[in-house]
């Protein structure tokens, strides 16, 4: 076959229905047009950790695709991204990308027996996923499946990769296959495919002397572009570095976090991010003392904190998978760098490394799994777009050590900057994006150095540079920003100065139990419940044998046997006991008054309780300890479920609510129009005098703006508020809550009540019942005489039309 050309247009429509991030766009023009000779060679994009290699992936697969190649590997070195890698490409799976035209048929060593039919097809996209330690050779000790011969295809399955004309491979953590793990890149290079594209964060440094890194895209360029959390470097000014100290700071840093987070969550309308402090520990023995301390004295909820290690168990391994739900109770998570890659959450918001952090590579995957941005992009508020690195004991060595990130950054960032200089101009387009491939390596400006803010005995000399790249802060000042970023940062709809706070007599539908008595537990129930308690159960004690025998080769086999069971020992009370513990298990439950009749209603139940069990009136019995605990726990269950089932009178009562509603939970919108221009639904419009609010939103131009506009110039109102769905103020109604359009205040002090309605739609069955259920609220509100005059205004479109601007023409008529 004919190999594929670079198609410029191609590249960009895939782009765009994938929502690729600039950077992922870039790269996958420059591996496109690497692809055109199908020479075999192997091409390595360097993209920074949290930026979505997975998206650019998916979008080679699918310009592949679209190209003609049908066959497709990609190889990965751990379960964990062996499954997500599984999941991203199987729709209706939670890590599903979506976008893509060319839905692959999913290969792996665990379902290749059954798609023969499938691999044999030439219109069928196959997706060939692989851990890379399935396709090493086998040994004498070690069997694998992809190079056992496969009966439905008549060839191993490697054999049968091999043999494929359009194979293309996709080599996922790219810095695995490389140096020492040689034998790793040869069971893929061995392959021959017509190009190996390399996906990595942290790439060899042979791949890089030898020129296969064709894209690269650092870190530096990642949080310059606000495409990842903002790294935070935190130690203590006062110099304390002991590891429970460190601990407790970074607890106490998430828990701040936390609280901006859900704010945040909130005030977009969006389900709450939990964050997660990621502890990093150098042996197993350091992860168990740390995950130890933290579920004693940090953390003591259950399930709180998470210890992850090579021997975890398989629950531990779903609960991993579960930390970005919100209802995980996870908020530690402790590892022995066993998560360095593969593991990909938003929602890591504090990093504490216990153990020294030995290389480049080690230190972006460490503080990879906290860049993610847990809102998808950055919100301005710091506490949400940073993540803490707590590292009282080791921040000065951390900066000072030249294969760290730091350095590394820097590096980088200089050596692009030199290459920038003598490279020729290059164009960049509106969106940042280079129209040549040369600058692929390179950031967009010349700007050098990292920005650190340093306390009180910080070191000097270092770079500085006025992009927020990465900051090194004390203890305290993070702290302090973090609890005054969101709401410094957030701008929420405030009532004008000068504006009331409105009162509103919400009534709503009480229901009031009647009082309980032990009166309503029958004698037949109590009976018959105690005969549930007749006799002892028996409790028995298994006992089981450590055997040993020798087997016919005359080897010792070892082994269990059951022996017959022995009764246990019980512990006897008199039944004197048993009925004074019974009495006061019963009053103790509040639920019943301090009165003689109650209580000898108690000494009845009791009696028919003992009397079914078998009691008699002299009370000479002894009951176990074990049956008068169950007995004791059976009749507090009978007498709770009588309370909770007793009778209930429903009631109305007035709740009042006042509005708007403080502190206020709307983000200030943007845009907000003048009131003078045209009407938009659901368009925001400023610039009113008498609305409480500063900008109100409208569905309806012939009702609720033409009502809006009436109220603002009318000289006998003096303010008014639009009310919203699912707000505060409502009307109960048998249909459920109806919520009006407008509360105003006339200049005598009256409140009204407001609804416009479409003539069309003002003769609906459930408007008129919302309609009669306000009338009648309004009634019962003057009733009462202690929430001042409400009227309430039910005006249609022809109402509204026939009033031509004029409140008293309005109002006329047509209120209550």
């Amino acid at each position: 076959m004919s190999w594929i050309e670079y198609d410029v247009q191609l590249v960009e429509a895939i782009s765009a229905r994938l929502d690729l991030r600039s950077p992922n766009r870039r790269a996958l023009h420059v591996v496109a047009k690497k692809l055109s000779p199908g020479d075999g060679q192997e091409w390595i994009c360097d993209l920074a950790t949290g930026v979505g290699k997975t998206y650019l992936a998916a979008g080679l697969l699918e310009y592949l695709a679209e190209s003609g190649v049908r066959n497709v590997v990609i190889v990965v070195p751990l379960d964990a991204i062996y499954e997500k890698t599984i999941a991203n490409f199987t729709p209706g799976a939670r890590k599903h990308i979506p976008g893509a035209d060319w839905e692959p048929a999913v290969v792996t060593v665990e379902n290749f027996k059954n798609s023969a039919e499938v691999m044999a097809d030439p219109n069928v996209l196959k997706l060939y996923v692989f851990k890379v330690q399935t396709l090493l050779k086998p040994t004498e000790d070690v069997r694998r499946r992809v190079h056992g011969v496969n009966e439905n295809i008549g060839d191993s399955l490697y054999a049968h990769l091999q043999s494929l004309d359009d194979l293309v491979v996709i080599a996922d953590e790219h810095h695995v296959y490389s140096g020492d793990a040689e034998k790793y890149g040869a069971a893929i290079r061995d392959l021959g495919a017509r190009a190996v594209i390399g996906l990595t964060a942290t790439p060899n440094g042979r791949d890089v002397t030898a020129g296969r890194v064709i894209f690269r895209y650092s870190l530096a360029e990642a949080i310059a572009d606000q495409l990842v959390k903002i790294p935070v470097v935190v130690y203590r000014g006062d110099g304390i570095k002991d590891e429970r100290s460190q601990l407790a700071d970074a607890c106490h840093l998430r828990d701040v976090k936390e609280t901006a987070w859900r704010a945040y969550a909130r005030a977009i309308g969006r389900g709450p991010v939990i964050p997660v402090l990621f502890v990093v520990c150098q042996t197993v023995a350091d992860a168990e003392r740390a995950a130890e301390k933290l579920s004693a004295d940090f953390l003591p909820g259950e399930g709180q904190v998470l210890l992850i290690t090579g021997g975890s168990s398989d629950a531990a391994l779903r609960a991993l998978k579960g930390v970005e739900e919100p209802e995980s109770p996870v908020r530690a998570v402790v590892s022995v760098n066993k998560l360095k890659e593969g593991w990909d959450v938003r929602n890591i918001g504090v990093i504490v490394g216990l153990r020294a952090l030995a290389s480049e590579t080690l230190t972006e995957q460490v503080l990879g799994r906290g860049l993610r941005l847990p809102f998808g992009t950055r919100t301005g508020i710091e506490a949400v777009d940073t993540v803490d690195i707590v590292a009282h004991d080791s921040y000065r060595e951390l900066l000072a050590n030249k294969k760290a990130l730091l350095q590394q950054v820097l590096e980088e960032r200089a050596q692009a900057a030199q290459e920038l200089a003598a490279a020729p101009t290059v164009e960049i387009d509106k969106s940042g994006a280079r129209s040549d491939e040369a600058t692929a390596a390179g950031p967009p400006s010349t700007q050098l150095g990292l920005n650190f803010v340093f306390g009180g005995d910080g070191d000097q000399g270092l770079p500085a540079d006025p992009s927020l790249l990465l900051k090194l802060q004390e203890y305290d000042q993070v702290v302090a920003e973090h609890e005054s970023g969101a709401a410094a940062t957030v701008k929420y709809v405030e009532p004008v100065a000068g504006a009331p706070r409105i009162r509103f007599p919400r009534l709503e539908r009480q229901a009031i139990p009647q009082k309980f008595s032990l009166r309503l537990v029958t004698e037949q129930h109590a009976r018959n419940l105690g005969r549930k308690y007749l006799t002892d159960e028996t409790v028995y004690m298994s006992r089981v044998a450590l055997d040993a025998q020798r087997g016919i080769d005359g080897e010792v086999v070892l082994g269990t046997r059951f022996l017959e069971e022995e009764k246990a020992y019980l512990e006897y009370v008199p039944i004197s006991a048993v009925k004074s513990q019974l009495e006061a298990r019963i009053l103790g439950l509040g639920m019943v008054e301090s009165t003689i009749t109650e209580y000898a209603a108690t000494r009845d139940v009791i009696g028919w309780f003992l009397e079914g069990a078998g009691v008699a009136g002299d009370g000479k019995a002894a009951w176990s300890v074990k049956r008068t605990a169950l007995a004791t726990k059976a009749l507090e269950a009978a007498i709770i479920s009588a309370y909770d089932l007793r009778a209930s009178s429903p009631t109305w009562q007035f709740n009042v609510v006042e509005i708007p509603v403080l502190p206020p939970t709307r983000i200030l919108p943007s845009p907000i129009y003048s009131r003078w221009q045209e009407f938009l639904k659901g368009a925001w419009y400023g610039e009113w005098v008498h609305s409480v609010e500063p900008v109100a939103s409208f569905d309806a131009k012939s009702t609720e703006w033409v009502l809006a506009s009436i109220l603002e110039q009318a000289s006998q109102i003096k303010w008014w508020l639009r009310v919203y769905t699912n707000g505060p103020v409502w009307i109960e109604h048998e249909g459920g809550k109806y919520f009006a359009d407008f509360i105003a205040i006339d200049v005598s002090g009256d409140h009204w009540l407001i609804e416009g309605k479409a003539d069309d739609d003002a003769s609906d069955a459930e408007v008129v019942a919302k309609r009669q259920a306000a009338m009648a609220w309004a009634q019962q509100v003057n009733s009462a005489g202690t929430y001042g005059k409400w009227h309430y205004l039910f005006a249609t479109e022809s109402d509204i039309r026939a009033a031509k601007g004029r409140w008293l023409d309005l109002a006329k008529g047509i209120s209550t």
